[in-house]
């Protein structure tokens, strides 16, 4: 298992399948950006909520600037982990194509490299 995956249960025990299911979605995200530090990944359970939204998954990918932090509710453990995987998996896409697009900004770059002198 991943050293900068660590997960959690919250009111619940996690079996070792949904530990395993667990780290094998956040490693998704590390295929992604090699630039994560750490994941940590909790999943809750409400018994007093509704049966819908019984079950909450929460993560904290800590990476270089402001960390991203997501949640999920949904009926079912797995259920939520996917949720949360796929809104994260589109925070660190959205999070790294905002990086390259300002490092490619043409007001951001020296006017030597605009005309093309050397």
């Amino acid at each position: 298992m991943n050293d900068k995956i660590h997960v959690q249960g919250i009111h619940l025990i996690l079996t070792p399948a949904l530990k395993q299911a667990m780290h094998e979605k956040a490693e998704r995200l590390l295929r992604h950006n090699s630039h994560i530090i750490r994941i940590r990944m909790d999943l809750e359970f409400h018994d007093t909520k509704t049966p819908e939204r019984r079950f909450t998954a929460k993560a904290q990918v800590e990476l270089d600037g402001p960390d991203l932090v997501a949640s999920a509710d949904s009926e079912d453990g797995y259920k939520s982990v996917d949720l949360l995987v796929d809104k994260l998996d589109k925070l660190v896409r959205e999070r790294h194509a905002k990086r390259v697009h300002s490092r490619n900004d043409e007001r951001r770059q020296a006017p030597d490299v605009l005309h093309g002198k050397h």
